[in-house]
């Protein structure tokens, strides 16, 4: 199998020749060129053609989001946004970028190496599979309505690659009606909040990040922190309420959607609805497979509207699904599960 012909966009001289060492040191990738800025990278991009480009945000004579919005519509390419702690990474996400990975805030040279080493290469991976044309804005089919005595209902969501977007599209067509929402998407520490803070902004329902205590109910959309937690729901003094704990990962991830939505299989049972959207891996599908099992309804998206069409996949092969719908669909597909569900 040929190697994934990478382009390094960065500005950092120091930091450019490590990405570009380590990253040939893979076996699976190649670095064909590297640029300091985007008129370099337009260039490097006729010239060799790469199949996944990496940039950074902040570069000289433009920036990286910018830049984004210039090439995606006339030259369409995978990029991972390479970013310190900032909500510009959601700018870049809306702009085309597939993933993005969080740069270390060090200048620790074994530390930057190991980042190098570690998490980039597997979204370059990723990334080289993605469907670009998935990243385009859908316009959802309006929802109907929700009969009232939901209040112990869940609707719970997981996501990975490509995940951002998508959540944001179904989650804006949500209104306050919606029964108590629960969501992971894979994302590092920090950035979920900065995430779930920008939806609360764009969205009919509040949107917070995840804290344990914070209790499911209608109208709320509680984000898992991403870091080292996992986060669960629990029955406590007759309330859904979240409980995040410092655990291991499962399937790679913490905060896992296997761990959430098998807690809302355990807890909520058959008054859950489960949503597994694009993703690489099968984090997710034991866990829809298990609230389906539990009497739960559960909709997974398709593979023609999915960034990475992995997750969902899974759970639809093991019979985990039982509705797929395209992305557009699937706020509506939910109000009407939720129509025809009467609250215990």
């Amino acid at each position: 199998m040929s190697r994934i012909r990478v382009l390094v966009v960065e500005d950092s001289l120091v930091f450019r020749a490590l990405l570009v060492q380590n990253l040939n040191g893979h076996p699976d990738i190649e670095v064909v060129a590297a640029a300091r800025d985007p008129y370099e990278a337009r260039d490097a991009i006729l010239e060799y053609k790469p199949d996944v480009m990496t940039l950074d945000i902040e570069l000289p004579r433009m920036n990286g989001i910018e830049f984004l919005r210039k090439l995606m519509p006339q030259y369409p390419i995978p990029v991972i946004v390479i970013s310190s702690l900032s909500e510009k990474v959601f700018d870049a996400l809306n702009a085309g970028a597939v993933d993005f990975v969080a740069k270390p805030q060090t200048t620790d040279r074994r530390a930057l190496e190991e980042f190098i080493a570690g998490e980039l290469p597997r979204k370059i991976k990723i990334a080289s599979v993605a469907k670009l044309d998935n990243l385009k804005v859908f316009r959802p089919a309006p929802p109907l309505a929700v009969p009232p005595g939901l209040q112990r209902t869940v609707v719970a969501i997981g996501a990975s690659t490509g995940g951002t977007e998508a959540i944001a599209a179904v989650i804006r067509e949500f209104r306050p009606d919606i029964p108590g929402v629960v969501i992971v998407q894979h994302m590092p520490a920090g950035f979920t909040e900065m995430y779930a803070n920008r939806l609360n902004t764009q969205c009919q329902v509040l949107v917070k990040e995840a804290r344990t205590g914070d209790v499911v109910r209608p109208g709320t959309v509680l984000i898992a922190p991403g870091g080292d937690a996992q986060m669960r729901i629990a029955e406590i003094n007759g309330e859904y309420q979240i409980v995040c704990r410092r655990e291991p990962k499962v399937n790679g991830h913490c905060p896992s959607v296997d761990v959430l939505f098998e807690s809302v299989a355990n807890v909520a049972g058959k008054n859950a609805v489960g949503i597994l959207l694009t993703g690489m891996g099968g984090d997710g599908a034991k866990g829809l497979l298990a609230m389906r099992k539990a009497g739960a309804h559960t909709v997974g998206q398709d593979a023609s509207t999915c960034v990475v069409y992995g997750m969902p996949k899974v759970a639809y092969e093991m019979g985990a699904v039982e509705y797929q719908e395209k992305l557009p669909d699937i706020p509506k597909r939910t109000y009407t599960i939720l129509s025809k569900m009467k609250g215990d």
